[in-house]
């Protein structure tokens, strides 16, 4: 029981940037937009918080004002690059898919671009590890995500706007005849999609890391998107999703500190996290409960 209790900050603080993620791709989804960007997203949010961090604090500024300003600017970032994915979704009726996919190779390219250019490396500089922990040693970003779960449940469930975002997402004809704009409150849903996965990439780089490289998100934004999934497309049920998957990836971490455990490869905890995720979803899939519309483009004045 007590290694159960020592390794909850740590659940928690492997949770946090996979929940905010995947309340991002719920509500995206929700407006009838399939996101699966999320990955690349992530690692735009995360290198920008990264790198704005280390030139902060390079220049002086405060270290607690740098965290600060650098999850904004990962959030803004994040924000930035869905509007690619906004634009050839909504305006151009992309395939959704091959869009996100294109933004996952994008980033990859434009986060390594962008080290190289400020830190003539593949990857930013070292920081002193960004987040502090509170009197029970938990991350900031647990309260985060937390604040962000309460607040989709009540946008969705408790607003008009919630309503009309839900109505665009499992009939945008009918939402458009009674007046909604079903475009406007698409980009909305993916720009707040953007806006959380930029965010949750900078939770990452500030809690777990010292420095953002290639492999910092290393699949946190499918695992997001499985969590989606799995969780009904709802808050509360992405929400155990996410401490579901989250927990698997604390204890593929945590395993080699437990001596009973250390005979078997490192391979194995590695896997750990995408395994119960695929079995998570095989398990328990079922009916289809994602929203009728997601994925699908739309015209105006279509049936």
């Amino acid at each position: 029981m007590s290694m159960i209790l020592g390794m909850f900050p740590s659940i928690l603080m492997i949770v946090a940037p996979i929940l905010i993620t995947a309340i991002g791709g719920m509500i995206c989804e929700k407006s009838g937009v399939v996101n699966i960007a999320l990955e690349g997203l992530m690692a735009i949010g995360a290198c920008t918080a990264a790198s704005s961090h280390v030139l902060m604090e390079s220049a002086g500024v405060p270290h607690h004002l740098s965290i600060i300003l650098a999850l904004i600017s990962g959030a803004f970032a994040g924000g930035a690059f869905s509007l690619i994915h906004a634009v050839a979704a909504i305006n151009l009726n992309a395939d959704q898919t091959i869009s996100g996919t294109g933004i996952n190779l994008l980033s990859s390219g434009v986060t390594i671009f962008a080290s190289q250019i400020l830190f003539s490396a593949d990857r930013t500089q070292e920081f002193r590890m960004g987040m502090q922990t509170d009197f029970m040693g938990i991350y900031p970003t647990a309260y985060i995500a937390i604040a962000v779960v309460i607040l989709s449940w009540f946008m969705l469930y408790k607003l008009p706007f919630g309503m009309h975002l839900r109505a665009c997402g499992e009939h945008p004809s009918a939402a458009e005849s009674v007046g909604i704009n079903v475009k406007r409150m698409r980009y909305f849903a993916v720009l707040s999609s953007g806006i959380l996965a930029g965010l949750a990439g900078g939770c990452v780089v500030l809690t777990q890391t010292i420095q953002y490289t290639s492999n910092t998100i290393n699949g946190r934004g499918f695992i997001a998107l499985a969590a989606v999934s799995f969780g009904r497309w709802r808050p509360l049920g992405v929400l155990g999703a996410a401490f579901l998957f989250g927990a698997a990836q604390a204890f593929a971490i945590i395993a080699n500190n437990i001596p009973a455990l250390r005979v078997l490869p490192t391979e194995v905890f590695n896997i750990l996290p995408y395994v119960t995720t695929l079995v998570a979803l095989v398990l328990f899939s079922g009916k289809n409960y994602a929203p009728r519309a997601a994925g699908k483009p739309y015209e105006k004045g279509a049936s």
